[in-house]
């Protein structure tokens, strides 16, 4: 099966979640699915059966708040990540945008289709939302598409993106992916150079997503953004979170396993509210 250039997304998938009661603004992505600009990661999140309940209930308090986009993946905890995840949405399914990823020595056409069932079987639910390729790996990347379309007929998945993929490896790609992750924060800012802009300059356009905002935590403890952070009377996560998603396309995907964190990072929103970027032309300002 050769995939078309274009997706097509399926209807059963396509929507465009509500959030106009909650606080988290949104993009829109190429297929016309209006995504959150915060979403919620899950990197060593299930490892520790001691903090699940806890983790469930930040993963909710998430969900309540417009952090609806919830990434996972295959790898994380082998397993683990999903189980908690699938344990955690399977009361508002339907309000969760589910992406979820798979490993590159898995990404051979029948192996691709055999790790979305597994993994589709430990979240517990009967479609994943987008499904990514973790990062590229030895199969042939038109294997993996062919499968992901074929998933996509088939209803299992909603869209189709990778991760981890450079410029020129997006380049190569025989068809245009909804979504690439990439790991960009304040200190690892290589995609702003070349990435982002073939992102923005694809036809269709490509989402960004950015994992590891806040650099594992290891940004936190910068007294750059810290002093930032204490000019505007906010959490340097915050600060960090609010410049990820300052170009209002690039969606960040921070890790917090306690509800009162994701509260926090919740608010980062609050600073693009307070100092918001103009909707129409405005005259050249002076002091």
């Amino acid at each position: 099966m050769c995939p078309s250039r274009h997706m097509t997304p399926d209807p059963r998938h396509r929507r465009s979640l509500d959030y106009d009661d909650r606080m988290i603004p949104t993009t829109t992505a190429a297929d016309s699915t209006g995504l959150p600009l915060l979403g919620q990661g899950t990197w060593h999140i299930g490892d520790d059966p001691a903090q699940r309940t806890t983790e469930i209930a930040a993963l909710r308090e998430g969900i309540e708040l417009g952090m609806s986009l919830v990434d996972t993946a295959e790898m994380y905890g082998s397993g683990r990540s999903e189980n908690l995840v699938g344990e955690a949405i399977a009361p508002v399914r339907d309000e969760v945008f589910l992406v979820d990823k798979v490993l590159p020595t898995n990404a051979s056409e029948s192996g691709a289709v055999e790790a979305c069932e597994r993994s589709l079987s430990v979240l517990g639910t009967d479609h994943i939302d987008l499904y990514l390729l973790h990062w590229p790996g030895s199969y042939p990347v038109e294997e993996t598409i062919a499968a992901f379309e074929g998933l996509r007929e088939r209803g299992l998945i909603g869209a189709w993106g990778v991760s981890n993929f450079d410029p020129a490896e997006i380049a190569d790609l025989p068809a245009v992916p909804l979504i690439n992750q990439v790991l960009l924060n304040p200190s690892r800012r290589g995609p702003e150079f070349d990435l982002l802009p073939a992102h923005r300059d694809s036809r269709p356009h490509i989402t960004t997503m950015a994992y590891s905002p806040v650099e594992q935590g290891q940004l936190l403890k910068d007294p750059t953004p810290a002093e930032v952070a204490r000019r505007h009377d906010a959490s340097t996560a915050q600060i960090l979170l609010a410049w990820a998603i300052r170009s209002g396309d690039v969606i960040a995907i921070p890790k917090a396993s306690r509800p009162d964190h994701v509260r926090a990072n919740a608010a980062a929103v609050d600073i693009d509210r307070a100092f918001p970027a103009p909707t129409s032309p405005l005259p050249l300002e002076v002091i």
